[in-house]
């Protein structure tokens, strides 16, 4: 993670060559398409069922997100009147639609539904609860990304099965990348700064020590021209990986994928 040096770009990657945060000094499209949309499975409710009812929406197989479609705040509790933690906008700091991972659901009548959601905030791992009404449709997601920090490595499940493992670099000890469980809100890609290689996703992760960056310094996974230097710990909090593996990973992985960083 370094500086940007123009948009708050410094949600994702920094403007320096070494950092992790993106540069936006060149062009570059954002995109928070998935893969072919699948309705999710959501259980209906029906006038006859006892309420409130609750149910899961995420686990280690199978995860749900949605798209914001108007800004909205996000409660404590599945109530309007219970406080509020934070605002949600229907656009990230990158640019691209806001989305959310979807934990759980409660219907509170046969016509009101809350979502308990990951937030982009600090401290990390927190979540908030906001109205059905505020969200697109939902979106299932079968893949799901662990980060080990110990072992410097990535990998990709589906279904709960490997596809998908490579070396990678991740914070130093004075800029670490935060443990704790997050999601992919964003893809990037065609900015032209060979440092972060030829894509990057941004995530809901943020630095705990890099808070007064723009942004608040939103952690990314990107590529770099520098594999040499993999593995290791050797940025701001940023995770890096080589291209060849970055660009089999943006085959694999969609927005909306849960991500753990152990």
């Amino acid at each position: 993670m370094n500086r940007p040096h123009v948009k708050p770009l410094a949600v994702l990657l920094a403007a320096a060559a070494s950092a992790l945060l993106l540069s936006v000094s060149g062009a570059w499209a954002a995109q928070s398409q998935s893969d072919p949309k699948q309705a999710a499975a959501v259980p209906r409710a029906s006038a006859k069922q006892t309420f409130p009812r609750s149910y899961k929406l995420t686990d280690d197989r199978l995860g749900h997100w949605a798209v914001v479609t108007k800004r909205v705040a996000a409660h404590a509790q599945p109530l309007a009147s219970s406080r509020v933690v934070t605002m949600l906008d229907v656009a990230t700091t990158d640019g691209t639609q806001n989305l959310v991972l979807i934990l759980e659901g409660k219907d509170v009548t046969p016509t009101k539904t809350w979502y308990r959601v990951r937030l982009p905030i600090l401290p990390n791992n927190s979540t908030g609860w906001v109205p059905a009404t505020s969200l697109g449709e939902l979106n299932k997601v079968n893949t799901h990304l662990y980060v080990d920090r110990a072992k410097l490595t990535a990998t990709l499940k589906r279904n709960g099965v490997a596809i998908f493992k490579t070396i990678i670099g991740v914070g130093r000890s004075y800029w670490p990348t935060p443990a704790g469980e997050y999601y992919v809100r964003d893809r990037l890609n065609g900015f032209g700064v060979p440092a972060y290689g030829p894509i990057a996703f941004g995530t809901n992760a943020r630095s705990a020590t890099l808070t007064d960056w723009p942004g608040g310094g939103f952690v990314g996974i990107h590529g770099t021209n520098e594999p040499q230097i993999l593995p290791g710990a050797v940025s701001h909090g940023c995770i890096r990986m080589p291209n060849e593996s970055i660009l089999k990973l943006a085959r694999l992985m969609s927005v909306g994928t849960p991500l753990t960083i152990r």
